[in-house]
């Protein structure tokens, strides 16, 4: 599995972490950036290019990291296809994925500690997006993305 892991310069220490821990558990990683801690980038960016990455089919799932997690998981949002949720605990992140079939998890770097969010990564691997309810849920939040604009 490929996952896209982004983040501006406030979630850059977690993201290198994060990217650590997932190559040691064997998982593919697609680093978009940003390049370090000290330079000044735009959320935005970040957020926007993990969620590209994952709708357009280059990674199987998304990790976004902003200060907050909240600018990054509404630039993720913006792109059609991505269901990105901010999760604070590994409890938020797996029911994020097993109801809302999150396809990006963000976190805030500047609101949990690093065991919390490798609490939360784990928990949102390995939880199975849930069928009956969720899927009529999920497909009317697909729906939505059709009336991009409107």
């Amino acid at each position: 599995m490929r996952i896209a892991l982004g983040s501006d310069h406030a979630g850059y220490d977690l993201k290198a972490l994060l990217v650590s821990t997932l190559e040691q558990w064997n998982y593919e990683v697609l680093d978009v950036g940003a390049a370090n801690a000290t330079d000044s980038v735009d959320y935005p960016d970040f957020g926007a290019a993990v969620g590209r990455a994952v709708a357009e089919g280059n990674a199987d799932l998304g990790v976004a990291v902003c200060g907050s997690g909240i600018g990054i998981s509404i630039a993720a949002n913006k792109v059609p296809g991505v269901r990105a949720a901010l999760a604070h605990d590994a409890t938020s992140a797996r029911l994020a994925r097993e109801h809302n079939h999150a396809n990006v998890l963000c976190l805030g770097a500047r609101l949990i500690g690093a065991p919390v969010a490798l609490d939360a990564l784990e928990a949102w691997l390995h939880a199975t997006p849930g069928e009956g309810r969720h899927l009529a849920r999920v497909a009317k939040l697909a729906e939505l993305d059709q009336h991009v604009g409107i």
